[in-house]
């Protein structure tokens, strides 16, 4: 349960000198909704030996939305280590800016950078440009849809070579 109880610590973390991410222009959360397979992202502390990491966003009527974070510690046969949380937006006429709480008083900045049209894939990123995830709905991507997400994060500054891809259950 630790390891995503740093997330809203390190996501606040400064933005130092980039300019503002130009998100999705627009993100209807109830397609956004569901469960995301992590594809890639940068190493960082809180995710440490996960793979076979996974997100689950699910909209509630009060207006956040409930995030449920897993992983498995160092091999695909562990059992999940499970956080909970809640996100918000933040930019009401896209929604594709979002803060996450996993533990109070603590949140980090959420921006959906890219979902393509049918909400199949998606880029999000961390204004400091600390932090990248390429999400999928299914457990892996082809060569060519992850080169192309690559490069739409390369495309905003962030450090590419940096990216791990994450071992999935098939």
């Amino acid at each position: 349960m630790r390891w995503l109880g740093t997330v809203a610590f390190a996501a606040l973390l400064g933005c130092a000198s980039h300019p503002p991410l130009a998100t999705a222009p627009s993100v209807d959360l109830q397609r956004y909704a569901g469960t995301w397979y992590e594809i890639a992202s940068f190493p960082n502390r809180f995710q440490r030996g996960c793979v076979a990491t996974r997100a689950t966003y699910t909209p509630r009527a009060d207006g956040t939305i409930g995030v449920r974070n897993e992983c498995r510690r160092g091999s695909l046969d562990a059992p999940p280590d499970v956080v909970e949380g809640k996100a918000w937006v933040v930019d009401r006429v896209t929604q594709s800016r979002l803060k996450v709480q996993f533990f109070w008083p603590f949140r980090g900045a959420y921006d959906i950078l890219y979902v393509d049209r049918d909400y199949r894939t998606a880029v999000v990123g961390h204004p400091s440009r600390d932090y990248l995830w390429i999400l999928a709905r299914t457990p892996e991507l082809d060569e060519a849809t992850y080169q192309a997400l690559v490069a739409r994060a390369a495309a905003q500054g962030f450090d590419v070579a940096r990216l791990r891809r994450t071992p999935q259950r098939s």
